[in-house]
């Protein structure tokens, strides 16, 4: 319709419009309506202005998808309009260029000690909880640095996704993970006698780690026997959204120092991740307003 539009001058040119409709196969009628309809502002453009507001709301927030975004306009908007389907919110975003398509994944890092004294699989791939603190995943990713190599030690609860510990570090010694779990017990003391899951690395098979899992209460789990990623999957999924939505394209890690790192990773986590983030694991809340929302639902104790 465009090319006939352009070709008749907008319909002015009257002798050939029939010459080209039925070259075009297209119907007079047909080219009348596009006419008339094509300088109308697009129906859907009051959402676009929306969307780009919450993009535009938190630094993050331009990796949502159409998933997410559709949670976050029923949250703040369903009560002063009808929000569309996600499929529609989908074509809205991919019309307005809104898209985002993660381009990288990131490798595990952590090596097993096949000497080492192991710990049952507890979750066995169940990564799921009926209350917050019963069970968590754990892990370490590798972020290279202007002066080194950051190491990120973080705790995940699998109620809500919520980052119970967090801990940072230039080498992925047992340390790490020993005050990743100092810190979420510090913050969460319920967090005695949950589930901690990790992987088999040689961090979490060491004495130092046990000693700390016995002292602070908590009960460990393991990826099985011969196990693969897959047995730790929600970790490795969190890892992948941190990377997609805070560096990849749009810090150069390299060209910054471990510090500067340190600084944005924490805001991310205990600020935005915890606090703002749309979770469609959540049915689009972020952790916080879940957990809030599980004890506002208990019964107060007489």
């Amino acid at each position: 319709m465009k090319f006939l539009a352009k070709k008749t001058k907008d319909g002015k040119v009257k002798g050939k419009i029939s010459f080209y409709c039925r070259l075009l196969g297209v119907s007079r009628e047909g080219f009348r309506k596009y006419l008339k309809n094509k300088d109308k502002p697009w129906k859907y453009e009051y959402l676009v202005k929306l969307i780009k507001g919450i993009i535009d709301s938190d630094d993050c927030n331009d990796t949502y998808g159409s998933i997410r975004m559709h949670q976050a306009l029923v949250i703040l908007y369903s009560k002063e309009m009808k929000i569309p389907s996600e499929r529609t919110i989908y074509r809205i975003m991919k019309r307005a260029g809104l898209i985002h398509k993660p381009k990288r994944k990131p490798n595990g890092i952590t090596k097993a000690d096949k000497k080492a004294r192991k710990s049952d699989d507890l979750l066995k791939r169940n990564f799921t909880a009926d209350a917050p603190l019963k069970k968590s995943v754990t892990d370490i990713t590798e972020i290279p640095a202007k002066d080194g190599k950051l190491y990120v030690s973080a705790i995940f609860d699998c109620y809500d996704l919520m980052c119970l510990g967090l801990a940072m570090d230039t080498n992925m010694k047992a340390p790490l993970c020993v005050n990743t779990l100092k810190a979420a017990v510090r913050m969460h003391p319920d967090f005695r006698g949950a589930i901690c899951h990790s992987d088999r690395g040689s961090q979490y098979t060491s004495k130092e780690y046990r000693d700390a899992i016995k002292k602070c209460g908590v009960v460990q789990s393991m990826n099985s026997d011969g196990g693969r990623c897959h047995d730790n999957a929600r970790c490795e999924s969190m890892w992948a959204r941190f990377k997609t939505e805070l560096l990849y394209d749009r810090y150069d890690t390299k060209s910054m120092t471990v510090k500067e790192l340190k600084t944005v990773i924490w805001r991310y986590f205990m600020s935005y991740w915890n606090n703002r983030r749309i979770c469609s694991a959540n049915g689009g809340l972020p952790p916080a307003a879940k957990r809030r929302k599980y004890y506002d639902s208990q019964p107060v104790a007489a």
